[in-house]
């Protein structure tokens, strides 16, 4: 787990379906750190590869603490063991369905229905583990564009190092990067027909994982933990 350069805690969806969609779209497995032939799909505006560029090197994921450097003298191992341990207070959640939703601009997997206990979920996990965060550096808080946040995401941004964490977490799973609205709604209708058995039924997030980024800047998956609170 040592030698990569940030670490985040995910959901990813375990092995299935729906994880083997993720990376075939995405063309990039974090679970096994290997590429995959990207998903052929007739109807799209522009190459799966071109529309998939800005999401694929995270894996398809969905962000529950977004990813920070070690603190000093913080540990991997240490980060590994908190977070199993964190792991066996949380239960798991159980969302009524993904809605495939544009966001911002890109697409992305949504919950459909109430996602109060994933986001108070998400909110503990951020709490209990920023021990572990670095501060940010200028560079990254310029990343973030504070002039463009609320005044609220902005006293996020310096309290957890992120804004859109607490009250401003939304739960997604990118899908692209940014789109015009016409390619939108084509890839939305392209991905309608294969997305939809997949997504249309509940979905049990019994699982969280850690995952590293590595010199190249791929995502890969280290560690899934079972939530068994």
């Amino acid at each position: 787990m040592e030698g990569y350069k940030r670490y985040a805690i995910y959901y990813a969806p375990e092995p299935g379906p729906l994880a083997d969609f993720g990376a075939a779209w995405l063309g990039w497995d974090a679970e096994t750190g290997k590429t995959r032939p990207h998903l052929a799909l007739p109807g799209l505006p522009r190459a799966v590869g071109d529309l998939t560029r800005t999401p694929r090197r995270y894996g398809f994921h969905g962000t529950i603490k977004p990813p920070f450097r070690l603190a000093q003298g913080s540990d991997i191992g240490v980060l590994h063991r908190s977070t199993a341990a964190l792991a066996g207070q949380l239960r798991p959640v159980r969302l009524e369905r993904l809605t495939l939703s544009r966001i911002g601009g890109f697409l992305a997997l949504t919950p459909g229905g109430d996602s109060s206990a994933l986001a108070a979920m998400a909110g503990s996990v951020v709490e209990a583990l920023d021990g572990f965060r670095a501060p940010p550096t200028d560079a990254e808080v310029a990343r973030r564009n504070p002039d463009r946040l609320s005044s609220r995401q902005k006293r996020l941004l310096e309290r957890w190092g992120y804004p859109y964490v607490m009250e401003e977490f939304r739960f997604h799973l990118t899908l692209t990067g940014p789109l015009r609205e016409e390619e939108a709604e084509a890839t939305r209708t392209a991905l309608g027909p294969v997305l939809a058995p997949l997504i249309d039924r509940p979905l049990r997030i019994s699982s969280l994982c850690l995952f590293g980024e590595a010199e190249d800047g791929q995502f890969h998956n280290l560690h899934r933990y079972t939530l068994s609170g």
